[in-house]
Parts: C-alpha cells; sequence; structure tokens
C-alpha cells in the first residue's frame, strides 16, 4: 500500500483540520513524509507535551492556528491555499470533558463539522473530503455483536450525540449538496479507540499509562476494568482514511458513502488487558482499579469492517500483540531518549506501509 498511496498523494495539496491533534499529527507526518503539500488548521495544541511540537511539524505544514467554528476565518484559509483533499479530523473528543463543557462540545463537533462542508462546498479547488467521525455514534445498545454502517446512531453522552450529528449532519450536505460529478467526493468514516505514540491526551487509558509510569512514578488507575473496546493502532484507520480519499479523488462515486474502520476480532480486549501488556512490554510499573461512576461509558463497542473489506479493499494489517507493541515502543523510545521521535515514527510508518 505505501508504494501506490506515496505515489498518489505526492505532490498533492492537502489540507487536514485538526493537526495539532495526536491522529491529525501522524497523519500530517505521514503526508509531509510522502512529498504532500500539507496546510494544517487547528487550535493549538493543549497538552505538554504534544505530538505536534515534537514532531516538530510546525516546520512541515502550512500552519493555521484557526477555530473551526469561524466559518469566515475557515474560509478565508481554505481560499489562500486552495487544497484538492481535505481530511477533518478536528473535534473535542474526550468524553469526560464532553460532560464538563456540553455546548463547547457541540459547537465544535457539529456546527464545525457543517462549517468545513461549506467551505468545501465553496472552494473549487477541492475534490475529494473525509469526513471522521467515530464509532461512537452509534446507538449502543450493548450488544456483543459489531455495529454495522447501517445501524441506527445515537448518543447517550454529549460527546457521542455531538459525533451522531455531525455524521447526519455530514450525510446531509452529501445528499443535498455534493451530487453532481462535478462536485466534490465526500465520504465519511466512523473509527475509535485509535492508539500510538504521541497522545498525551487526558481521561485516556494509554496517556495515563505512561504519564503514571514515566513521569509521576505511580500505579495506573483504572476506571472500567471489564470495558471492552476496538483498539486499534493509529496507523490503521488513517491507512483507510488515505485509501479511501485516493479512490474519491480518482472517480469511483460507489465510495460516497459512510466507512467503519476498525481492528481485527482479536484487538477486542479488556481495559486490565491494555494495561497489562503495557507493565510487561515497559518492565515496570503497576496498577489499581478505582471506579468512577461519575458519567456514563459504554461497555462494549465493536465495529463491522466487511465493508470496508469487501468494497475498498481495505483490512487492517497488526493484531493485538503488534498494536500494543508499536504503541508503548514509541514511548519506551520517548522517554527514554533512544532515538529521536520523528525518526523513529517515520521509522514505525515506513514499516507499517511496507507490510
Amino acid at each position: 500500500m505505501k508504494e501506490d498511496l506515496g505515489k498518489f498523494f505526492k505532490g498533492k495539496k492537502v489540507l487536514i483540520t485538526g493537526h495539532t491533534g495526536f491522529k491529525g499529527a501522524w497523519l500530517a507526518e505521514v503526508l509531509t513524509l510522502w512529498g504532500a503539500k500539507v496546510i494544517g488548521v487547528s487550535l493549538e495544541p493543549y497538552t505538554e507535551p504534544n505530538l505536534y511540537t515534537v514532531l516538530k511539524l510546525g516546520e512541515k505544514v502550512n500552519n493555521y492556528f484557526a477555530d473551526i467554528t469561524d466559518q469566515r476565518r475557515l474560509a478565508d484559509i481554505f481560499a489562500k491555499e486552495q487544497p484538492e483533499i481535505v481530511f477533518h479530523l478536528a473535534a473535542q473528543a474526550i468524553v469526560k470533558i464532553s460532560y464538563e463543557d456540553p455546548l463547547r462540545t457541540f459547537r465544535a463537533n457539529v456546527i464545525g463539522s457543517a462549517n468545513v462542508l461549506q467551505t468545501i462546498r465553496e472552494t473549487k479547488s477541492v475534490k475529494t473530503g473525509v469526513m471522521i467521525t467515530s464509532d461512537k455514534v452509534y446507538e449502543n445498545k450493548e450488544w456483543v455483536h459489531p455495529y454495522r454502517e447501517i445501524d441506527r446512531l445515537g448518543g447517550h453522552d454529549p460527546y457521542s450525540a455531538s459525533k451522531a450529528a455531525a455524521d447526519i449532519i455530514d450525510q446531509s450536505f452529501i445528499k443535498s449538496f455534493f451530487t453532481e460529478e462535478t462536485d466534490p467526493f465526500v465520504g465519511i468514516t466512523r473509527a475509535g479507540n485509535v492508539i500510538g505514540g504521541g497522545d498525551w491526551s487526558p481521561y485516556r487509558i494509554i496517556p495515563d499509562v505512561v504519564r503514571a509510569i514515566y513521569e509521576k512514578g505511580e500505579a495506573v488507575v483504572i476506571r472500567n476494568p471489564q470495558s471492552i473496546r476496538p483498539w486499534q493502532f493509529v496507523l490503521e484507520p488513517l491507512s483507510g482514511y488515505l485509501l479511501l480519499a485516493k479512490k474519491l479523488f480518482e472517480g469511483d462515486r460507489s465510495l460516497i458513502t459512510t466507512w467503519n474502520f476498525g481492528p481485527h476480532q482479536g484487538n477486542f480486549v479488556t481495559v486490565s488487558e491494555l494495561v497489562e501488556a503495557g507493565v510487561k512490554i515497559l518492565d515496570k510499573g503497576s496498577y489499581k482499579v478505582v471506579p468512577d461512576k461519575s458519567f456514563h461509558e459504554s461497555t462494549f463497542l465493536k465495529l463491522d469492517i466487511s465493508k470496508a473489506h469487501d468494497l475498498l479493499g481495505w483490512s487492517p494489517k497488526l493484531d493485538i500483540k503488534e498494536t500494543l507493541g508499536y504503541t508503548y515502543d514509541w514511548y519506551k523510545n520517548y522517554y527514554e531518549h533512544l532515538k529521536s521521535p520523528t525518526e523513529f515514527t517515520d521509522k514505525q510508518i515506513t514499516e507499517y506501509f511496507s507490510k
């Protein structure tokens, strides 16, 4: 996949919203490594450290610190830069923060998405858009079987509700305004519980693990040890977004739809298993269970990825052992100062896309 995608994106003008976030920074690094002309639109990084700064992305992308809820500012950036492909990742992505500040969450995730779509609509240079929502868009019934793209959307917590609403708005824009052959081809992707090096977001289990072990020297606190999630290494869904963007750009209208990107079934493991693996790989640390019932989190959440496999030709490459190895090895390299973070990240990118 590397040679095909790398060749396609070389020289393309690609705009990423949310490039200072975890997934957005990884996507920006992949595309700059492949020779794309990357434009980034995002709020400033809100954690210290953060992957955007660690990888020195400010030196590699045409950077704009801007709020996607400001449609006029967004339109000015698009008009100036004239991107060909847009990846929309900017979001308020933390469930617990959505309880603390629901209005900020709804503004960023709902109005922000509508603004990006309207700006794509107004910018003639844009040929392709990929709107990233979440696996949490589905009305969670605590099923043990995976959710399909045709299953009902909904949301208990404000974050899930905001992403479900954004997904519906995405679909509305596509059906209302992107119907002609000359219109941008826009697809919608759903993925969740992405892990990998360089995430220091609050209230996320992998960052909690590495902060506790490397920064605080204390036991990792687990809220819900038996919660099952579809853990996937960050490059897995990103490879799906990139492949979808390429095929949409090449004019396949049948792909203008919704897509699940998730891991192999064997990657559905509990939070406690995830933490135990980290302690073992890093060869240090411990954990304890401290239940937190102050906000709702779903217990079971699995995605059916057969549509992406059958119609897009995409499949995840890593099993859970490899997923956790890539993730914890990155932090081990960072905290123990083994290689430069950029060198190590680029090595993982090259290795992954060579598989």
